[in-house]
């Protein structure tokens, strides 16, 4: 007989706001809420006393890179789900550079084979979606074949950690996964404009005598990509938005898109641009200056492209946040900042920075970025086991679940990451609200250490 879970006494993070209550979980599915719900008597109950602590649908993300297959030293499909549960997220989607990259259905299969093999060996249980590549080989000239990797269990196609250079082929890629349903996922950076820049074009990069990156390198990969999708009446959602500029175009064309001219964009933006700046490379707080942690694709732009990231958030610009999870292996951060590989391991910090940048600081409800990181991005691209219920905590609904304390105080130490990737900037950084316990399909996939 399967376990029956009672969380008690929490506080329901619900569309209508915040309500205390109870939640009954059976057969992997959320089966009564209420305020009196009782397991006395009952041995077939598990109680969790979630006093003090936010019941949440589970995180879900659209954006990270698990490595594998072909790069499993810096993380592979098990150690990422450990990652994913232990930030909370219940569902992540990845992207298709892999190697072989994921541009057919074999590799697309195999994704999917790891892990639910993982699940059978009794390791979180966190649903993995895949993200095909566009291109053969993420080489932007000849297309994948979009309806085997859909048949195979793709979600969307994206040449992401590039853009597709060639406009006609990013239009011809629109075009055909239209007819597959399929959004396509930009990556908005023109390497062209990109050249050689480390870090944000502007004071600190003056300062810290470093080659700069334009944000233009940003925003007009976004607005010819915005055109293409109106063209074609596709599905494009613009990744890991960054500049002010970039959340302006963002904003203009979806207001077409209302008018009825044929758009249908969507946009997420990073944990770590809502509350790090190219001031982080130069070393604040008394950190080490030129940092490889802070060295990301985009690069970490000012504060007050920071302040307006928020502001889109909240005006419903961006749709969601997304991790873009990007782990390494040591040796290649702790290198020059220029030979550093680009990224940020952020599974295990995203719901902490988000709180502190959004929560803490007043700018949003706890409500208003848990939708951002839960129920949108469901519905950004129609996640099919997640269904119509997608990161709700409706009777009936998956038991995909995120307890968080929301007045956790606590100090980012990389070495308790169970991702392989300790490539974080936040290292050392005290943050507010903390996941400390994830269910998956009512499966406790990460728990933390002292809870009952």
């Amino acid at each position: 007989m399967k376990m029956k879970t009672l969380i008690k006494n929490g506080t329901l993070v619900t569309p209508d706001g915040l309500q205390k209550g109870d939640m009954l979980i059976e057969g992997g599915k959320i089966a009564a809420v209420g305020t009196s719900l009782d397991a006395e008597g009952k041995d077939d109950i598990s109680v969790f006393d979630a006093s003090g602590l936010l019941v949440s649908p589970g995180l879900i993300d659209l954006h990270c890179h698990l490595r594998e297959p072909g790069f499993e030293y810096k993380e592979d499909i098990a150690s990422g789900m450990r990652a994913a549960a232990h930030g909370g997220f219940t569902s992540v989607c990845c992207m298709a550079d892999t190697h072989p990259v994921n541009d057919t259905a074999a590799v697309t299969e195999f994704i999917k084979m790891k892990a639910r093999r993982e699940e059978a060996l009794g390791g979180p249980a966190v649903r993995v979606y895949p993200i095909g590549a566009a291109t053969k080989g993420m080489k932007g000239e000849e297309l994948t074949e979009m309806g085997d990797l859909k048949e195979a269990g793709i979600v969307a196609v994206s040449d992401d950690g590039k853009s597709v250079a060639d406009a006609g082929r990013m239009r011809l890629v629109l075009s055909y996964a239209r007819h597959f349903g399929l959004p396509v996922v930009t990556h908005p950076e023109d390497l062209n404009l990109v050249g050689g820049g480390l870090m944000n074009e502007g004071y600190w990069s003056t300062v810290l005598g470093m080659p700069g990156t334009t944000r233009a390198a940003e925003e007009s990969i976004i607005a010819r990509d915005c055109m293409l999708a109106e063209l074609e009446g596709a599905r494009l959602h613009v990744a890991h938005v960054s500049t002010a500029g970039g959340a302006d175009i963002v904003r203009w064309f979806k207001a077409r898109g209302a008018e009825g001219r044929g758009a249908r964009i969507t946009a997420e933006t990073a944990p770590h641009y809502l509350y790090a700046t190219d001031a982080w490379v130069g070393g604040p707080d008394g950190g080490l200056p030129y940092d490889a942690n802070t060295r990301v694709n985009p690069p970490l732009r000012t504060d007050k492209d920071v302040q307006a990231l928020i502001a889109a958030l909240k005006d419903g610009t961006i749709d969601c946040i997304a991790t873009d999870h990007a782990p390494h292996h040591s040796d290649e951060k702790n290198t020059e900042y220029a030979l550093a590989a680009s990224g940020i391991s952020g599974f295990e910090t995203a719901l902490g920075v988000c709180w502190t940048a959004l929560v803490a600081s007043g700018h949003m409800t706890p409500e208003q970025m848990l939708r951002k990181m839960t129920s949108d991005p469901a519905r950004i691209f129609s996640l099919p086991s997640l269904a119509e219920l997608g990161g709700n905590l409706e009777i009936g609904a998956s038991a995909d679940i995120a307890l968080i304390d929301p007045a956790a105080e606590w100090i980012v130490d990389v070495s308790e990451f169970l991702s392989k990737g300790k490539n974080n900037p936040f290292h050392g950084k005290k943050l507010t609200g903390k996941v400390v316990a994830t269910y998956v399909e009512g499966k406790c996939v990460y728990k933390e250490k002292g809870r009952a």
